[in-house]
């Protein structure tokens, strides 16, 4: 998830990775694939669930709305996760990015602004 999310990254702003402790995200390897990306982690202080609320939240999500403990297969749980990745960012209004979603949000802080405004004045 992570390659992927740096080969689809649309911006050169600088990116913070939340992460709990879990071993994968402490290993060695991923460290310095973060490293490589100039990705800074950050993580929560311990194994408090309700230091990495967000990641908590779509866990949630899925579980509860997406119901990813029907699926039969490991493939089926991937085709779940990734259409519900997706319905998550693109289509859902987030309260807190002010009923926009995180596409909406990520497209417009990646496209720079005009310095001035287009609009032509005539004088006379």
């Amino acid at each position: 998830a992570l390659n992927q999310a740096v080969r689809h990254r649309m911006t050169d702003q600088p990116l913070i990775h939340h992460s709990d402790r879990g071993l994968q995200y402490c290993s060695s390897l991923y460290q310095s694939v973060l490293r490589k990306h100039q990705i800074r982690p950050s993580m929560t202080d311990g194994y408090d669930c309700y230091q990495n609320a967000l990641a908590e939240r779509i866990n949630g999500i899925l579980k509860q709305e997406f119901l990813i403990n029907r699926c039969r297969t490991f493939a089926e749980l991937g085709v779940l996760i990734k259409e519900s990745i997706a319905a998550y960012n693109t289509y859902r209004p987030h309260l807190s990015l002010g009923m926009k979603t995180p596409q909406e949000v990520h497209e417009k802080a990646s496209n720079p602004r005009p310095l001035a405004s287009t609009k032509t004045v005539n004088v006379y």
